[in-house]
């Protein structure tokens, strides 16, 4: 067989497919949006790693370049501090600026350096100011809106910034100088856990696709099988009819092909309109990775030709306008469970290997055991439909029309419905790993949300001033408590003892009983007490001689550093003291509703002078009314009014490793997508399987039958397959998962995962039925009955 043959028999399909009359010309288009859609998704996933590398490359870009140490201001240097602060469900992040010369760096993104006063905001940030929502966001704002701040600034078109130029950042409430921006952060290994969880992540997404365009390719068999029996008639044989109908196939799926490029073209153009878990990119960001590109364009095709031969392995195409099948044989079992034999003989030698200390794993072990596991339970499902579907008799008319389909055709089912087994199987064992490494990968703070949920930090030049801005938090709406407590330092006075370089400190805290009861385990306490309270070295504290080396019962403390470095101006005043009371308590630290154990000395308003604190801070813990909705925003306003350098931060339990929540957000994007996909591709089949029976569908209306009882024979038929295929993902999505959870010593931590995938597939069953029923009612019309 010449390859000049199998070209002319090819294109000689090709040529059919697309003009061979209206059924032809439709089946061809069919095929071609389910490759389509397949091929866009493809191209779509294949795209998500470089999205998600461009967001850090913009965040780096932006970001001021710490690498260069500049210790005196010059032309082109600037102070900065980077400000972050949420409002309702979004972050914002903030970038403020004092230069320092007439030649400052312009921000990325910008056309000039803002005016003093005036700020630089993102279209989606401007959006949200000049919105009724961003009310209270424009509190916290207090600046002019002089500009937007292009793309070269943010690392998407959802992103939410603001570049501000202020006055009165300084060398004391900076975060440095700066004279340039952009810097590049070292690659750090990723976790093997975080490997395997990519990795199985990668097989579990695309396969469907996979199976879908797989699918796609054999629609419309029955009336291609029909004009093929023509060609027979005029003199074709055997093989050249089925290079024909490879041909015909092959169109479809070049076809399909320009439409998924076409498809993802626009999508990628929407590509900023959208977030889906956080992910917002520009256009430009939607790469798709070249070699798996380059892959999908040769395997589309060439899968189109393959497929298209292997369904017509079986059919005997007669001459006399009528296509037989060979006698009907029960499907072998052997070679199915031996694809399943195959996967688990290169993932079992596996278990146990996947070590948490490690940065590398048998990817290609991993992968192709993953990909024969699941191709193993997707070729397993026709051979349990047909089983199941034949035990099934006794039932309502429509139950029998559907039981009676399935029976003369379940592999047509069975083929509908793989892409869900394959996407269930996977989902269930993705959501195991989840499970399991969520903990390996959470973090418990330590903060207790119950005593607080947000903490503020706030510099003052006096304690009045700090108790003053404590009350102000006390007054805002939605608050229902606030721990408050002035912090300053207590030195040791007197000269140096041999080899220290600086006297003795401690921190020193004044406030209500009820405030300092947060940070230590007080026996009593009035309005006059004092208590020296010791950390015992924990969370990494120094030990306790650190503390009553400056401070202990009875002692005299310096309120100002006696020693000061010799940069600071000398103060003519006296250093103030203070003498601790010798009935002062030691008592012992308790964690903060921060997490944090504290240290150093307690003092009720009473017992000091607080006149004489140097440098004091506001410190105030806020607790919330949960009836405010928007209780934490004020808050945050306030703090921002209080002082733009204000520090504030929200309490939490737990926090996720930043790896661990980089790869959970691109699988969940790259499930969504696969979701939808698998959703189209089962209504795509099922409506082309009610086209091919249209003639029979117009002849039981003729006859009488009721068309609530054919709507309710396709709902059967769409349900009983995915049932089965149900019961097979779960079955083998735990089994995948425990044997991938054993590869890194972890247990199942809910064998129940599977419930939420089951009821999303029974969600399908419901969706494809509804929006099959205009295309069913359509084609139960009496003109169905037409021929030529």
């Amino acid at each position: 067989m010449t390859l000049r043959t199998w070209t002319r028999d090819l294109a000689l399909g090709a040529r059919f497919a697309v003009t061979g009359g209206r059924s032809g010309l439709l089946r061809t288009l069919l095929t071609a949006t389910g490759v389509g859609f397949g091929v866009a998704l493809l191209l779509l996933s294949s795209s998500l790693p470089n999205m998600l590398f461009q967001r850090e490359v913009r965040e780096s870009v932006r970001a001021v370049d710490s690498s260069e140490q500049v210790n005196a201001p010059r032309a082109d240097s600037f102070l900065h501090l980077g400000r972050t602060t949420a409002y309702r469900d979004d972050v914002i992040s903030g970038l403020l600026l004092t230069p320092e010369g007439d030649r400052p760096a312009v921000p990325p993104g910008a056309e000039a350096f803002p005016a003093r006063g005036q700020m630089l905001v993102s279209p989606a940030l401007r959006d949200l100011l000049d919105s009724p929502d961003g009310a209270l966001l424009r509190e916290r704002l207090p600046y002019e809106v002089a500009g937007t701040i292009g793309p070269d600034g943010l690392i998407g078109p959802a992103d939410l910034r603001y570049v501000a130029h202020v006055g009165f950042l300084t060398t004391d409430n900076f975060d440095g100088r700066g004279v340039r921006y952009g810097w590049s952060v070292p690659e750090e290994p990723m976790n093997a856990f975080l490997i395997l969880l990519v990795v199985v992540a990668g097989v579990v997404l695309l396969l469907p696709v996979l199976v879908f365009i797989a699918t796609a390719v054999r629609f419309g068999g029955e009336q291609r099988d029909r004009r093929l029996a023509a060609l027979r008639l005029v003199g074709a044989d055997t093989a050249m009819t089925r290079r024909i109908a490879a041909g015909e196939s092959l169109a479809g799926a070049l076809l399909g092909l320009l439409v998924g490029l076409g498809l993802f073209a626009v999508a990628r153009q929407f590509a900023g309109a959208f977030t889906i878990w956080d992910v917002n990119a520009y256009p430009s960001d939607v790469v798709p990775m070249p070699a798996l590109a380059v892959l999908t364009l040769l395997t589309v095709p060439v899968s189109a030709v393959v497929v298209t031969l292997f369904a017509l392995r079986g059919v005997v195409i007669e001459p006399l306008g009528v296509v037989r099948t060979s006698t009907p044989r029960r499907r072998r079992l052997w070679w199915r469970l031996l694809l399943l034999a195959a996967g688990a003989a290169l993932l079992v030698p596996l278990m146990g290997e996947v070590q948490v200390t490690e940065t590398s794993i048998d990817t290609v072990g991993v992968a192709t055991g993953t990909t024969l596991a699941l191709i193993g339970l997707t070729t397993l499902l026709p051979w349990l439909v047909e089983a199941g579907v034949k035990r099934l008799h006794a039932g309502p008319v429509a139950w029998q029309l559907a039981v009676r389909r399935l029976q003369l055709s379940s592999g047509t089912a069975a083929r509908a419905v793989s892409g869900i087994v394959v996407a269930a199987t996977g989902a269930i064992a993705l959501q195991m790993l989840f499970q399991a490494m969520e903990n390996d990968f959470t973090e418990f703070t330590g903060q207790d949300v119950s005593r607080a949920e947000i903490a503020v930090g706030v510099d003052a030049r006096t304690a009045e001033e700090a108790r003053g801005m404590i009350a102000r938090f006390e007054r805002t709406k939605g608050v229902t408590g606030v721990t408050g407590i002035v912090e300053s330092h207590a030195w040791r006075p007197g000269p140096l003892k041999g080899g220290e370089e600086f006297a003795p400190m401690t921190s020193l805290r004044v406030g209500d009983c009820a405030s300092l009861a947060e940070f230590a385990t007080l026996p009593s306490c009035t309005d006059g007490d004092v208590f020296v309270f010791l950390a015992h070295g924990a969370q990494g504290n120094p030990d306790d001689s650190f503390v009553t080396r400056a401070a202990r019962p009875g002692v005299t403390v310096a309120l100002r550093d006696p020693h000061p470095h010799p940069s600071e101006p000398k103060r003519a005043d006296p250093v103030p003291q203070w003498r601790i009371p010798a009935g002062a308590r030691v008592v012992d630290s308790r964690p903060d509703p921060t997490g944090r154990y504290q240290y150093g000395v307690l003092a009720t308003p009473s017992a000091i002078d607080t006149t004489r604190l140097d440098d004091p801070d506001a410190q105030a813990m806020v607790r919330l009314d949960p009836a405010v909705p928007d209780a934490a925003d004020l808050v945050r306003n306030t703090a921002e009014a209080i002082s733009p350098t204000s520090w504030v931060r929200t309490l939490a339990d737990t926090q996720r490793d930043a790896a661990f929540s980089s790869v959970r957000t691109g699988i969940l994007v790259g499930s969504t997508l696969t979701m939808l996909l698998v959703a189209a591709s089962l209504l795509v089949a099922t409506l082309e399987q009610l086209r091919d029976r249209k003639r029979l569908l117009s002849s039981l209306v003729a006859f009488g039958t009721r068309r609530s009882t054919l709507s309710w024979s396709v709902l059967w038929q769409t349900a009983v397959p995915i049932v089965l295929g149900l019961v097979l993902a779960v079955a083998g999505g735990t089994g995948l998962g425990v044997v991938l959870l054993k590869m890194g010593g972890q247990q199942v931590q809910d064998w129940w995962v599977f419930l939420p995938v089951v009821g999303i597939g029974l969600g399908l069953i419901a969706a494809v039925t509804l929006l099959s029923m205009p295309v069913l009612w359509r084609l139960m019309r009496a003109d169905g009955l037409r021929t030529e």
